[in-house]
This record gives structure tokens, C-alpha cells and sequence, in this order.
């Protein structure tokens, strides 16, 4: 298998492994669990089993006051965007949370335009427009009810807020910290903030109820969370981060799918159209900034 295919099926795997956020989320919420105790098991348990590999490869984990300061901030903005994504769940159907959810590169695309004076390119342009009509098709639902406008708000907040942390890692000292480092220290400082949110350092509610609770746990822990970055790594090393970014359009698929065939979520030709509206959109400005 040549280096080429090999990248392209590990951007595949990273893509479809992020898209399962609703499959474990909402089992979770299901048995009782809150959003901020989801997400602390998530990145907790994400965290620990990091660290494990990361020492066990002989990597060190140690950081400097300052790193610490701009990891602590990087971290906090990482795990809003989680925060906003998994409460917008409780409002819309996580399949359309998660393909408005992938503008993202389109609001990297305006960052950079506005504070770091980045040519705004006709294409560009002509895509955040063709973008922002896909997300209006998708508000519209079936044509006869619209979606909730706090989901749509908070899972834009999401999108940008993770827009903000791939400019802030990209143009500012966490740009010069080894890859695996960084997503340790990022992952450690969402699940402290989602520890403080639970509102008790040492008895979280809820907790797990069944041991199908905590299989939920480990698999939101490695299936959307460590197993992406391991295979997007490989795959930006293989096949750049150009063709890595596009295969992302992934990722929204199989969380749309996941909600269609695993929790019986609402599938119209307009939320179709609306979905590939912004796909196509957020493909052409990747592919147009490499």
C-alpha cells in the first residue's frame, strides 16, 4: 500500500471516528449524565490514556510556566467548542448540529481576514455566501418548523470557537509545541474546566450508572478523541493537510447517518441540499488556501 492510499484511508478513519460524537453522547444523556460530566469523562479518559502513550513512546510531558499559561487558555477554548457542539444536542438533531458545525474552516477563513489582513479571495467570498445558504436550508427543517435558534447559536458559538483555537495554536508559542504535548495539555485543561462545571471536585453527578454507562464513556473517550489524532496525524504526514481537511467532510456525514439510522433523526431533501451546500463550500476554500 503506497503512502498516498495509506493517507487517505487514515483521513478517512480520523473523519469517520470524529463523526461519532453523537453516538456515545446522547447514549449518555440518555442514562441521565449532564453535559458537563460527558465531557469530563471525555477528556479525562482521553487525557489518561494519552499521557500513557506518550510516556510509554519516552515523550516527555513537561512544559514551562509561560506554555502553561497560553496551554491553560488553548485548552479552555478547545473545551468550549465541545461545550456549545454538546449542548446544542439538546436542542437540534446532533446530525445537523454536526454538519453546521463544520463551517469552521469558512470562520478561519474570516479570522484571518479581519485581524491578520489575509486577502479575501472572489472565492472565499462566494463560498461563505454559498455557506451561510446551506445553513439557512438546514434552519428551515422540513419547510414547516424551523430549528431551535438557541442550537443553531451555540453550535455556531462552537464553530468559532474553534475557529479561534486552530488561528491561536497556528500564530502564537503553542504553534512550537510538539503535536502529542499539546493535545495531552489541551485535553487535561477541558476536563479540569469540566470538573469545576460539574460544581464538586470529588463526587460528580451523575455518574455511570451501568457498566454500558462506562463502555459509552471509554468509547466517546477513544473512538471520537484519540483515535483522530492519531490517524489525522498520520494522515497530514502522508498527504498533506490540504486532502486531510477536505476528507474531514466526513465527519459530518456519519454523525448526520449515525443520527438517521441509530436515533431515528429527521432526513429531508432540504437538509440534504443544505448539508452539501456547505460541504462544497468549506472543500472549495481548503482546497483554494493551499
Amino acid at each position: 500500500m503506497n503512502k498516498r492510499l495509506i493517507g487517505i484511508v487514515c483521513g478517512i478513519i480520523a473523519a469517520v471516528a470524529y463523526g461519532t460524537n453523537p453516538l456515545f453522547s446522547l447514549n449518555l444523556y440518555h442514562m441521565g449524565l449532564d453535559v458537563p460530566s460527558v465531557l469530563f469523562y471525555r477528556f479525562s479518559v482521553a487525557a489518561v490514556v494519552l499521557g500513557i502513550i506518550l510516556k510509554l513512546q519516552g515523550r516527555s510531558l513537561r512544559i514551562t510556566r509561560s506554555q502553561g499559561i497560553a496551554l491553560l487558555t488553548g485548552g479552555i477554548t478547545f473545551a468550549l467548542s465541545s461545550w456549545t457542539l454538546y449542548r446544542s444536542f439538546l436542542y437540534m438533531d446532533a446530525g445537523i448540529a454536526c454538519a453546521i458545525l463544520f463551517v469552521y474552516p469558512m470562520l478561519v477563513a474570516l479570522i484571518m481576514i479581519i485581524f491578520y489582513h489575509e486577502k479575501a479571495s472572489p472565492v472565499t467570498l462566494g463560498c461563505i455566501v454559498l455557506a451561510m445558504v446551506g445553513i439557512v436550508l438546514l434552519y428551515q427543517g422540513d419547510g414547516k418548523t424551523t430549528l431551535s435558534t438557541v442550537g443553531v447559536i451555540l453550535v455556531i458559538l462552537s464553530s468559532l470557537c474553534y475557529a479561534i483555537y486552530i488561528v491561536g495554536v497556528d500564530h502564537s508559542r503553542l504553534h512550537r509545541i510538539e503535536s502529542g504535548k499539546l493535545t495531552f495539555w489541551v485535553l487535561l485543561s477541558g476536563a479540569l474546566l469540566f470538573l469545576v462545571m460539574t460544581g464538586c471536585a470529588t463526587e460528580l453527578h451523575p455518574i455511570p450508572p451501568t457498566p454500558q454507562g462506562w463502555i459509552n464513556v471509554l468509547g466517546i473517550a477513544l473512538v471520537p478523541t484519540i483515535i483522530p489524532i492519531f490517524f489525522i496525524n498520520i494522515a497530514i504526514k502522508q498527504v498533506g493537510p490540504t486532502l486531510s481537511a477536505i476528507l474531514g467532510a466526513l465527519e459530518p456525514v456519519t454523525a448526520m447517518l449515525i443520527g438517521v439510522c441509530v436515533f431515528g433523526e429527521l432526513i429531508t431533501l432540504r437538509i440534504i441540499v443544505g448539508t452539501l451546500l456547505i460541504l462544497i463550500a468549506v472543500t472549495v476554500v481548503v482546497a483554494s488556501r493551499k
